[in-house]
């Protein structure tokens, strides 16, 4: 029988295994989402413990349903939520405590407190990055300090830590028997603890967060065989890929140039442009992070910006204010008027990201009348995830001096084509979606194939790549100007909101 790739992709919300063959075509894929846990406003807690149990079950579903088997794999990659951070029992496997989720804000006081002695900018000459709840090393310090008996361990070594790839690799690996801890350069990059320039753990970041250096994991290239799979259903299997999954994003998308850039519309949004081998310093407010390495090569770099809230506003609309039964519904119900009626949303729940990096900022609804509509509220929310996206892209444009032409989209929201219109049009530049859109899995199906000659190369990959829909900019530059005058004034009117 033909082999084929598999792919873990373990997301904020849902957990999935999907089968890919030598196109790029989904042969089966089993789905599964998780619990979402907020002990206080602002906490935001997945229990590690029910993601493996869940990745293990759609493991055994996709294959099911494909009437495969492990060995009918050959190879298998690992694409993940980032910066959400684990620290479980070496001894026993069991976790010490909840995951801190990516979003979750309880260690804004502490990051303010480093920023005190340096500014936000303090590490980013290192890692590329600035000061922020965001990213794992504040995470991780909060877990030691706070879990009784943690530091204990993590210096003795029977406590790791690590990002959710970790975390899987470890229990698919063996777990308390054996298991390797590992991490990739990708998802290293998000800790705050690993220097772009060595693409290693930083001493002296370590000091400064106060990490023992033997609860961390060994970094490695994001394509290359790293462990064979010990457990059931997977048993036999070659792990051979781990990328965080932006980064699975940007190479499941092909871009491979420099220049070339992709938004995974999700939970979040998150715009990564390819820079090259040159890990370039960003002025205007974005993150420099690694986008990949295949095996022995450099490792290539890429500008991000990552925007909090995008599908999760769609699904706040819908569980918090019930103006929508589904998320399906929001097209429709935007489409019943022809503008926002001048009513403006910024979703900055907890805080703007970048290009803003405003922590005090929260969610505003701007310009409501006695004329705005459940329809108008709608559109704006949908409005706010393009705002956000064009407000990266122009800093990227500072940033690198490449004008943006074509935008490669990918996620749970390019089937909205009413965003995807008006994305294009405050843009001005082409919307393109491809063929295949579970470009977050597929790429750490392309990287673990790459690893293990089932593809000959990134040209083939790229070769693979082809456009489902494009979408041009319709609109004209005064109404465009007039919309982002307006955007503009109520992301300030976010800003500073929390003393």
């Amino acid at each position: 029988m033909t082999r084929f790739l598999g792919a873990i992709d373990q997301g904020t919300t849902s957990t999935r295994f999907i089968v890919f063959d030598r196109r790029g075509e989904t042969i089966a894929s089993a789905q599964k989402e998780h619990r979402q846990i907020y002990p206080r406003p602002g906490w935001v807690e997945h229990d590690a413990a029910e993601i493996w149990r869940n990745t293990l079950e759609v493991i055994g579903a996709a294959l099911a349903r494909g009437g495969l088997s492990a060995s009918d794999l050959a190879a298998v990659g690992v694409t993940n939520q980032r910066e959400t951070t684990v620290l479980w029992d070496r001894r026993t496997g069991e976790p010490l405590h909840h995951a801190l989720v990516w979003q979750d804000t309880r260690v804004a006081p502490l990051v303010a407190e480093y920023a005190r002695e340096g500014g936000s900018d303090r590490f980013r000459a290192k890692t590329g990055l600035p000061l922020a709840s965001y990213f794992s090393a504040p995470k991780l310090k909060w877990l030691l300090d706070e879990v009784p008996g943690a530091r204990a361990m993590a210096l003795a070594g029977d406590a790791l830590a690590g990002t959710v790839d970790s975390w899987l690799v470890w229990n698919l690996s063996g777990g308390p028997r054996g298991g390797l801890h590992l991490t990739d350069v990708t998802n290293a990059s998000r800790t705050q603890l690993m220097s772009l320039q060595t693409l290693d753990w930083d001493p002296e970041l370590l000091e400064a967060f106060e990490i023992p250096r033997a609860a961390l994991p060994r970094i490695v290239p994001s394509s290359g065989v790293c462990c064979e799979a010990e457990v059931p259903p997977l048993a036999g299997a070659s792990v051979a890929a781990l990328l965080g999954d932006q980064q699975a994003a940007l190479v499941g998308q092909a871009c491979f140039r420099p220049g070339q850039a992709k938004s995974t519309y999700g939970t979040g949004c998150f715009v990564l442009m390819n820079t090259g081998e040159q890990a370039v310093s960003s002025r205007a407010g974005l993150l420099t992070t690694v986008a990949y390495q295949l095996g022995g090569e450099r490792a290539r770099y890429a500008l991000e910006g990552s925007i909090a809230i995008t599908g999760a506003l769609v699904q706040w609309l819908r569980d918090n204010l019930r103006l929508i039964a589904s998320s399906a519904e929001i097209e429709p119900l935007a489409r019943q008027v022809d503008d926002n009626g001048g009513v403006y949303f910024v979703p900055a729940f907890s805080g703007l990201y970048a290009p803003h990096w405003d922590a005090s900022a929260r969610g505003v609804i701007a310009g409501l009348t006695h004329h705005s509509s459940r329809a108008h509220l709608a559109r704006a929310v949908l409005e706010a995830t393009a705002y956000q996206t064009r407000d990266v892209l122009a800093a990227m444009e500072r940033d690198c001096g490449i004008p943006m032409k074509e935008l490669r989209v990918d996620g749970g929201m390019v089937v909205n084509e009413l965003l995807m219109q008006f994305q294009a049009d405050i843009l001005d530049a082409s919307v393109v979606r491809p063929r295949v859109t579970e470009t977050t899995a597929l790429g750490s199906a392309y990287a673990a194939g790459l690893a293990v000659g089932y593809w000959s190369g990134p040209e083939e990959l790229a070769a693979n790549w082809e456009v489902a829909r494009r979408w041009t900019p319709a609109m004209s530059a005064e109404r465009r100007e007039r919309l982002l005058r307006s955007w503009r004034k109520a992301v300030e009117r976010s800003t500073g909101w929390i003393d």
